[in-house]
């Protein structure tokens, strides 16, 4: 059993071994984001690696936004790429340690990244980490992969298990504006946690 932790992430992006990065937003979240008029909404994205989305939300006046990633390479190099993102929303660590609230969470290669046995984890860290009605975000595979090792797909019947409840599932539909390679793969959620 691979063991899915700090060194392992560290050494993949080291050995640049990151085919989900796409080198840009992805459309379904940049079009979200477009919608979006609060900018002082409070964002997490864990599991951020290379975090396109954190970028682009600092382009368009989100100044709330914090990046969490296990793999210090990860943070590294986003910090050395974007410069003027405040440190202190920087996390090195953990996202099951993690401590804070937030109103959005955005959900992007995170999910399937993580052990399958974490999945029911997630969800009840994503339930505790969000304030009364926030919202968490973002795409998850409806595929399934053969590999040993991330990523690891689902299906929209495991997600609708998951989540719901704790959470409200609003949308949980095939992206319609994913990206090629990803075309009919991929699902768009959003889900409002239930208090």
């Amino acid at each position: 059993m691979i063991l899915l932790n700090k060194a392992y992430w560290n050494k993949r992006y080291a050995n640049n071994k990151i085919g989900w990065d796409i080198g840009s937003i992805s459309t379904p979240l940049k079009e979200y984001f477009d919608q979006l008029t609060d900018r002082s909404l409070k964002i997490l994205i864990p599991g951020a690696g290379n975090a396109y989305e954190a970028e682009y939300l600092m382009s368009l006046g989100f100044s709330n936004v914090h990046l969490l990633d296990i793999s210090d390479g990860a943070i590294t190099s986003f910090s050395n790429r974007v410069v003027g993102f405040p440190k202190s929303q920087l996390h090195n660590e953990d996202f099951f340690e993690h401590s804070n609230t937030y109103d959005l969470i955005i959900e992007q290669t995170f999910f399937c990244a993580i052990s399958r046995a974490l999945r029911r984890s997630y969800v009840d860290k994503c339930y505790g980490l969000l304030k009364g009605d926030g919202k968490l975000v973002g795409l998850l595979w409806n595929h399934e992969f053969d590999m040993e090792e991330p990523p690891y797909g689902g299906s929209k019947s495991e997600y609708r298990s998951l989540f719901q409840p704790p959470f409200n599932i609003e949308i949980m539909e095939e992206a319609y504006n994913s990206i090629k390679p990803r075309a009919g793969r991929e699902l768009f959620v959003k889900l409002t946690k239930h208090d």
